[in-house]
Parts: C-alpha cells; structure tokens; sequence
C-alpha cells in the first residue's frame, strides 16, 4: 500500500500551543515546556546514557524547551545520592554531549539548579525514600532554621552565614558550568520545600536575623543567589525562578505572598519568567488535587504583576493547553506525568489541534501514519 506523502491542512494561523515564543536571545518552537522530572539515576550527579535518552526522546519528540531534572549546586545539594549535579567539571563534560542533542532536535536545553536543603540525603522513592544515614552514603543536611520536615527525614543544621556565603557561591559556579556546558536557559528552583523555598515560607524559616521575620528578609537569600546567578549567567539568556506558589497549609507561604515577591521580581528586571507550582514544604499540606489545579496560581500572578508565568499541574490535553495560553492564564506550560507517559506528546497534540510540525526525518513516516 502506497502512504501518502503530505498532509493538507487548512490555513490557519497556528494554535498558540506551537506559536514561537522567545526571552532575550533564545526563543523556543513553541509553549511546550518538559518539566523537571527527578530521575534518580546519577553516578555522583555525572548524567549518563539514561538522561541522554530521556531527555534526547523529549526533544525528537517535538518539545520547545527541555529541562534537566533538579541539578544540585553542591553533593549536600541532592535530594539523593542518585541525583544530578553540576559542582565540577566531570559533570559539565558529561553534560555536553546531552546540550547538543538536545539543541540538534531543534528544542531549547535548560537547567534547573537546584539545592534540596533539609530535604536532602533520603533513599530515591523505589527505595523506600527515607533518609539515609551519613555511614550509608548520607550526608548532613542544612535549612534556614533547625527543623526537619518531617520526623522521617534528619535535623538540619540552621545556616551560618558562612553556609549562605558557601552556597550562593556553589549556585554562581554551577550557572558559569550550566553556560560553558551549552544550557540556554536556567531556573532556580525555589520550590517544593527545598532550600530556597524553605527560606521563603515561615512554616521552615524561624530565623531571627536579616534572613528571617519578614518577607523581604525571608527573600533575602533568594535575591542573593540571584545576584550571584545572574553575574555568571550571561545577560542574553533567559533566567526563570520555580515557586511553590502556595505552602497549602494555614500560616505558611501563600499566593499574596507570591504576588508580592513576583512584583520584586519584576522590578529587578532579571527573571525572565516565573515556573508556578506549589507545595512540597509540609507533610501536613491539604492540595486539592484535578487537573489544571495550579493554574489559577500563574493567572493570577501574571495578571497581577505583568510577569510572565508557566503553568504546571496535571495539564494533560491538547486542548486543556490551548485554553489555558489562549485565555492568557499562563505563557508557557509544563508538562511531566503526560511526557512520561509519552515523549511525542507534542506531535500528537499538534495532530489534535488540526496543525504540522516538524518530525525528526527518520520518524517522518509515523507522522504520516496519523
């Protein structure tokens, strides 16, 4: 049987889904952003042939941008010993060879650096997830105050200002190896109850010093690792922040919150974007979990403060994504459970919305199976 050789769609401007969108002097296809997804499976934070495939399978299968799972800034960074990270030039090499591929598929690499704080030094979840002991390959922890996050997870040590000093310097050398590595977008991750949102939300952050009591204190460290960041990250390139835009727990940080500090972002003129999520800093969080639950969080933002957002949460459908850039709720949306599942998402997404998009050319004959 003969296949045919070219698709006839009607013409139509493009869903806004795989409309082109650019910060400084990268712009990606389209709004489809593969998400941060830990994927437990580094040799001393060294990537290896499985992110090369995984996150290689996301860009052949039609992504705009393609995120690195959270990137530790230090080894007491990860969440587990099988975490990425980017403290040394090993792990920039190893790096490199992904960048390009990446790149080459015509998707845009980003990284998420990241450091886990109090939630760091625990099993990866197929192994029970519990801490892990410094004898057994676990480390010490450290937050902005001494208190865990949960009675499974070990005591960290408060912060000298000797510790804020070491770290913001160990985020300002992983952003200099993320650019030399061939990354073209980064983002902090201030979110989920790692360190710099554990600096943010009053539930973790009992300081008494400049770091702690109000927000612009509680933001304080955030803004510093800003400064530090943006000194090695070139000007060209885009830098984004993930936020937990709410701790869903009464008394911890919430969506006034965020708007406040996304309006202190704005006015600094150096995040690009804001990558709204929320929770992860309690074990006592009630989340009212369906789908597109944290949309409203990046409406709300970006209507309030002009910041552009990136919605993330159980977005699932072609048409779920549609609705939420084409109703202005977000720029941008993540996406992680449904690229688990299914890599080529983007291209079967474009299918639904009646719209073409390049397909790697030895897949091109599934693409015409459609």
């Amino acid at each position: 049987m003969t296949e045919p050789t070219q698709k006839t769609r009607p013409t139509r401007k493009a869903p806004l889904l795989f409309q082109p969108i650019g910060w400084r002097s990268v712009e990606s296809r389209n709004r489809i952003v593969v998400s941060p997804m830990c994927q437990y499976s580094a040799d001393e934070g060294v990537p290896n042939a499985w992110h090369l495939v995984h996150l290689g399978s996301r860009a052949a299968g039609g992504a705009g941008i393609v995120f690195t799972e959270a990137t530790a800034v230090e080894a007491r960074g990860r969440i587990s010993p099988n975490c990425l990270g980017l403290w040394n030039d090993a792990q920039l090499e190893a790096f490199k060879g992904i960048t390009a591929f990446i790149s080459g598929q015509g998707a845009v690499p980003a990284i998420q650096l990241a450091h886990a704080g109090r939630k760091g030094s625990t099993a990866r979840p197929w192994d029970g997830a519990g801490a892990v002991p410094p004898g057994q390959g676990g480390w010490p922890t450290i937050g902005p105050s001494a208190l865990p996050y949960s009675p499974a997870h070990t005591d960290p040590a408060e912060m000298s200002d000797s510790d804020l000093r070491e770290v913001t310097t160990a985020f300002a050398a992983a952003a200099r190896r993320a650019r030399e590595a061939g990354f073209r977008l980064a983002e902090l991750h201030a979110a989920h109850g790692y360190l710099l949102h554990s600096f943010l939300s009053p539930l973790s952050n009992k300081r008494g010093d400049r770091y702690g009591g109000s927000l612009e204190n509680r933001a304080r460290f955030l803004m510093e690792v800003l400064d530090a960041v943006r000194a090695e990250w070139p000007d060209d390139l885009p830098l984004w922040v993930r936020l937990s835009c709410s701790d869903w727990v009464a008394g911890g940080w919430d969506l006034p919150e965020s708007i406040e500090l996304a309006h202190m972002l704005k006015v600094r003129g150096d995040v690009d974007l804001l990558d709204c999520s929320s929770g992860g800093n309690s074990p006592d969080q009630q989340m009212p979990i369906h789908p597109g639950y944290q949309v409203p969080f990046a409406d709300a933002i970006r209507r309030e403060t002009g910041l552009a957002t990136g919605a993330v949460g159980l977005i699932r459908s072609a048409r779920q994504a549609e609705e939420i850039l084409a109703n202005g709720r977000a720029d941008v949306v993540l996406l992680a459970r449904i690229l688990l599942a299914d890599p080529h998402w983007p291209q079967r997404a474009a299918d639904t919305l009646g719209w073409d998009i390049p397909w790697p050319p030895q897949y091109q004959r599934g693409n015409l199976a459609f």
